[in-house]
């Protein structure tokens, strides 16, 4: 059973590998996949671009006029789509929650042992680098009526799923909920330590010894 789920939790890995992790997945291709100026843009080539805004240069440069230029058309192309600014924000935050929901979620189902399950969120988060830069620019934007209550709702999500695969793993109720916490405080506070208070950068291999050692010290030993 063991050496089934290090098998699936390799082929998760394996699949990150060949995508470049779960930001290219269709639900997050990259700009330079946008449609060309001959094509008509579709609402969903609008939401991507903001969120690509979003991540060079925060939720409040998510606006018609410059985002028009990037895309190379003109704000008619927009309003066919949304109403409003904020209707596209909705759009795109949407989006990236959606893929999340997919993408992470979705992929760990293949894994039936609960620590394996564990190691293998803990090292898919770890290598997901645009999403993680997102969320952290959304976190800087909690006081937006769009943005709040999606935070809300992935943070809960989160926190509810951890504490459930903490259960899975062995720990009771109120330990699990606990460690959950902690797990997911680990990961605020190194987003918060690596992108806004621009700490140095761990290279390859102190990075992925940091990992493994978040790993050793949360997941319950079998």
């Amino acid at each position: 059973m063991a050496t089934r789920a290090r098998l699936s939790t390799r082929k998760i890995e394996q699949k990150l590998e060949h995508t470049g992790g779960p930001f290219p997945h269709p639900a997050f291709p990259a700009m330079s996949q946008a449609a060309p100026r001959s094509q008509r843009l579709s609402a969903d080539d609008w939401a991507q671009a903001a969120l690509e805004q979003i991540a060079t240069q925060g939720v409040a440069a998510v606006a018609v006029e410059p985002l028009a230029r990037r895309l190379g058309v003109t704000k008619g192309s927009f309003y066919w789509h949304f109403p409003s600014r904020d209707a596209l924000l909705q759009a795109a935050l949407e989006r990236w929650e959606a893929a999340e929901q997919e993408l992470v979620f979705g992929a760990l189902e293949q894994v039936p042992d609960p620590r394996e399950r564990l190691r293998a969120l803990f090292r898919l988060v770890a290598h997901e680098a645009r999403s993680h830069i997102i969320y952290s620019e959304l976190l800087k934007a909690l006081d937006h009526p769009v943005v709040s209550p999606v935070m809300e709702r992935v943070s809960q999500r989160r926190l509810d799923y951890l504490a459930a695969s903490f259960r899975q793993a062995g720990l009771g109720r109120t330990d699990a909920q606990h460690r959950a916490r902690l797990a997911y405080a680990a990961y605020v506070g190194f987003l918060q330590l690596s992108l806004q208070l621009h700490q140095p950068r761990l290279h390859h291999d102190e990075f992925e010894a940091y990992v493994e050692h978040v790993m050793d010290t949360l997941i319950p030993q079998s």
